[in-house]
């Protein structure tokens, strides 16, 4: 009696070899999901363990063909990077392309007789929509709570535009606003949620292609090292929508009637449905609240709330003296500083012809005391005692490259930057375009 609820279809042969494609392709590359969800989410060691052998897996596969089989002739960084455009990434890719084709032929030659794939494709369709999900609420979510774009730091405010790499354009674009990132964060988030239900799916699925392909082509357009994957994840909800695509024509391009569409359950048993049902609902409701909560203490601690470091801020050099000699603050001097910027994370020095040096200190707000050194091991130390007279100004004394100095700075307000106090504003008699 429940089977007729379903009818069967007669699948082409076509639509059937397509299907075994899509299937091992989908799987291969979402894996290692859910095996992949981090423990304090839920705390169960094997699926960890799955997860971290088929890894080990990818990670010995990937180099092997890139060397042996597409002849790359360097070696193939495995390390996560921060960036989705790895070479071994786009090798990652061709091998599911090839697993992918392969099974399919194997598949077929000893699959022949099946009519339709109509309870598989379902369950893929729970694989994909839960997959899809994660992503979609766990990137929402570092952008509800501004973690992805933080404000622009204080070097990028005193960094000549032109100077600025596409990405870094975006990156500052995006950090200026926080109702922005909530407004695209929430989108994403609430693209993830619809996700949860068969009979919401596919509005789901047309939010997260909304907000995706517009993702996807700032990572085109802005060489945002996140091509392949924003691309991977805009298509996964072009699949959830196929099933759909032409009763979707009919009812927004033909003005038409349509029925509603036959949901097929992932069960027969209509309590193993509930259950299902059940479990998905928890499932993303703790992936939303820990995503939330994991956004929030990473700005605590790494982001725009966490508590600003000693000496913080944009500190202009007035005057500049090494050695007994006072140097003008000429743009010809490449040895005069500048400006000295302590940022969250970082120092710097920048010299008179721009020029920025990345430097280690050490600091003891007691004794008064800087202690400077560059990256990399370059010979270049510096010591300083500092007195601030005012909490605008400091006076240092020591030495620079063994060579008795003395440095005079001010602090530079950077909320009086354009960029920090334009603000928002209801009417505007003309365009304030600078």
């Amino acid at each position: 009696m429940q089977e007729n609820l379903y009818p069967i279809a007669e699948w082409s042969l076509a639509k059937k070899i397509a299907f075994r494609f899509i299937f091992v392709y989908l799987v291969l590359y979402n894996l290692p999901f859910p095996c992949n969800i981090p423990l304090n989410v839920f705390p169960f060691t094997w699926l960890n363990m799955v997860g971290a052998l088929y890894q080990k897996l990818l990670l010995a596969m990937v180099p092997w063909v890139g060397k042996n089989i597409l002849q790359i002739d360097y070696s193939i960084n495995a390390a996560p990077t921060g960036s989705g455009d790895r070479t071994f990434d786009y090798v990652a890719v061709f091998c599911f392309l090839v697993l992918a084709t392969f099974s399919t032929v194997i598949w077929t030659l000893f699959d022949r007789k099946r009519t339709n794939y109509d309870y598989l494709h379902t369950w893929l369709r729970a694989y994909v929509r839960y997959s899809l999900a994660s992503v979609m609420i766990g990137y929402g979510a570092y952008k509800v709570i501004k973690v992805q774009f933080p404000n622009p730091s204080l070097s990028r405010l005193i960094e000549p535009f032109g100077e600025a790499s596409p990405m870094g354009l975006v990156w500052t674009f995006m950090g200026f606003s926080e109702p922005y990132n909530v407004f695209t964060g929430g989108a994403e988030v609430l693209g993830g949620i619809l996700l949860v239900a068969p009979q919401i799916t596919t509005l789901g699925a047309l939010v997260c292609i909304g907000v995706m392909s517009n993702v996807f082509m700032l990572n085109m357009s802005y060489d945002i090292p996140v091509k392949l994957y924003s691309f991977h994840l805009m298509m996964m909800a072009v699949f959830l929508v196929a099933p759909d695509l032409k009763r979707l024509y009919y009812l927004f391009i033909l003005n038409s009637k349509v029925e509603g569409a036959i949901l097929r359950p992932l069960f027969q048993n209509p309590w193993l449905n509930r259950g299902a049902a059940t479990l998905g609902i928890i499932f993303i409701s703790v992936i939303t609240i820990s995503s939330l909560l994991d956004s929030y203490g990473a700005r605590r601690s790494d982001g725009d709330l966490r508590q600003k470091p000693p000496l913080y801020g944009i500190w202009v050099v007035d005057e500049f003296e090494v050695d007994g000699e006072i140097k003008p603050p000429l743009i010809t001097d490449k040895t005069r500083w500048r400006r000295v910027i302590f940022d969250f994370s970082s120092v710097f020095v920048q010299n008179m012809d721009e020029k920025r040096d990345y430097i280690n200190y050490k600091i003891n707000m007691e004794k008064k005391t800087l202690e400077f050194n560059k990256y990399g091991g370059e010979e270049w130390k510096a010591n300083f005692s500092f007195q601030q007279p005012d909490i605008e100004t400091m006076i240092w004394q020591g030495k620079l490259n063994d060579k008795p100095a003395q440095i005079k700075l001010h602090r530079l307000d950077e909320t009086k930057f354009l960029l920090n106090s334009r603000g928002f504003n209801w009417i505007n008699e003309y365009p304030y375009n600078r």
